[in-house]
Order: C-alpha cells, then structure tokens, then sequence
C-alpha cells in the first residue's frame, strides 16, 4: 500500500487500543479493493482534544471503543435514532463541503451481532436470552428488538440487569430462575470466559439444552467453552469473531460506499489472532 497525499484517514479511538483487531481487518480491506486509505489505532490523552484534531485533520471515519463511545456523543453534530437509544456510538463519519465539517455519530454492534446470529437463525419472532446488562448487552439487545425478536435479559448485577431489560421492555430473569427458561437462543455479551479466565462459564452448562443456538461475542480464545459446551449439547453456535467482522464491515460499507470483502476481513483477523485457518 502507498501513502500519498490523497489517501484517505481512517482509524480507532480507544484507551487502551494496542490490542484492537481492527486496523488488520480494515487494512486489509482496504488492499484487498484498492482504496487508498489507511486505518490507524488511536490513544487520545484527552477526548476532546482528540476529536477535534480528527475533525481538521481530515479523517474520514472512526471507529470508537471503549471508554469513549458514550462520552463522544456530548461532540457530535448528530446520533442517529438508533445509536441514541442505544446511548452508545461506535462509528463516526465526517461528511466535509468546503471548510464546512458535519460528524454524525452512528452504531453498528448491533448490525454486527443480529447479522452474526441470522447466519444460523432469523431472529424475528424468535425468543432471545441475553446474558449481561453493560454497553455490549445495550447494543444487542436493542439490536434483536428491532428485528423482532422476544428479548429476555439475565445478569449477575440483578439491578443493572433490571435498568436494562425496562429500557428494552422486556422480562428480567433472576439467575435462580434460569431453569424454567426455553428460548431459540443464547447470547453472551460479557466477559466471562475471555482469555486468560477461559474455563469460566457465564451460564450452567447444564441449561444449555434449552437453546438451539448459543452465541459469544467473546473472541478470545475463539471457541471459548460455553461455545465447546454447547457444541457438545448439539447447539449450533456462533463466534465472537463473526459480530467484530460485520460491525467492521456495516462500518467500512458507510465509510466507502463499497461492498466489504467479507472473506478478506475474517481473514484478516483470524491472521491476527494467529489462527492461518479454521
């Protein structure tokens, strides 16, 4: 790839954001089409600052991590409706006419994980489990209400998990009560289970019958063991790495107009993992 004076910025705000898969996956589709641009990852020292030195550098789209993407909505010129019921943003596209800058902020974790989860089940009308109630739960959560789907929510914290399920207006289920639950499928949208704590569960493996699908949108490692557990029930399940592939790809498709390289993006990350192939 060339960097020239016509290439275009793109990159991540994040803090910490060393560990971001998402320059490999953007970069590589980037090279993959011939678009001349580049995708960088960002540390800000102070948000504010940072967004402003985006907004006359020249960037054309960014995606936004953790801690940011609720404090960058205070500077946007717009949120679209379903980032601000979300209340969370992930992608940030400058629109530029002159010295005239407009920056509307946007989300596509949702898109991601309800893409990722129809590749195995269609989830209109279909009953979901949620598992967790943080920025991750929001997103996909608000995500399958918008497709249609039946939404159930379970949490450690039972008063986060309750705040959450009335946002989304739907059941709460108590972790005592999880036995009496039957739905189409699972998603977890924590932690548990991530690298280095990879033999922990967030859920009885025993109840994982319940489910005909089970998701986690943990990535590493990629099968984590809710996902071997409930491969080893007869669930078809779905990898972490699919919802980080297709929110980067919704992203990437807003930035360019172009259809993403979908194969070339899963590689792409599966390379940085260290995986050369499944």
């Amino acid at each position: 790839m060339t960097i020239d004076g016509h290439t275009r910025l793109f990159g991540i705000l994040g803090d910490p954001v060393e560990h971001s898969l998402s320059p490999a996956m953007h970069n590589a589709a980037f090279a993959h089409l011939g678009v001349n641009g580049v995708y960088v990852p960002m540390r800000p020292a102070d948000l504010a600052d940072g967004y402003r030195g985006l907004r006359s550098l020249g960037f054309v789209g960014v995606s936004v991590t953790v801690p940011f993407k609720v404090a960058i909505m205070d500077h946007l010129d717009a949120v679209d409706p379903v980032a601000r019921k979300i209340g969370a943003v992930n992608t940030l596209l400058f629109e530029r006419s002159g010295t005239a800058v407009r920056c509307t902020g946007s989300n596509t974790d949702w898109l991601g994980a309800n893409r990722a989860l129809a590749e195995v089940l269609d989830p209109a009308g279909r009953t979901v489990l949620v598992i967790g109630a943080g920025g991750a739960a929001r997103a996909v959560g608000f995500g399958l209400v918008e497709a249609g789907a039946r939404v159930l929510v379970t949490n450690r914290t039972e008063a986060k998990g309750r705040d959450l399920a009335a946002q989304l207006d739907c059941p709460f289920i108590p972790a005592a009560e999880l036995a009496q639950v039957r739905a189409d499928a699972l998603i977890n949208t924590t932690s548990v289970g991530m690298a280095p704590r990879t033999d922990s569960l967030p859920i009885d493996p025993n109840l994982l019958t319940h489910f005909s699908v089970v998701m986690d949108i943990v990535y590493a490692p990629l099968e984590t063991r809710l996902l071997r557990e409930a491969a080893a029930r007869g669930c078809r399940t779905v990898d972490g790495l699919k919802m980080l592939q297709y929110q980067g790809a919704a992203q990437f498709s807003l930035w360019t107009g172009r259809e993403a390289p979908d194969a070339v993006m899963r590689q792409a990350l599966l390379t940085a993992l260290g995986i050369n192939h499944l």
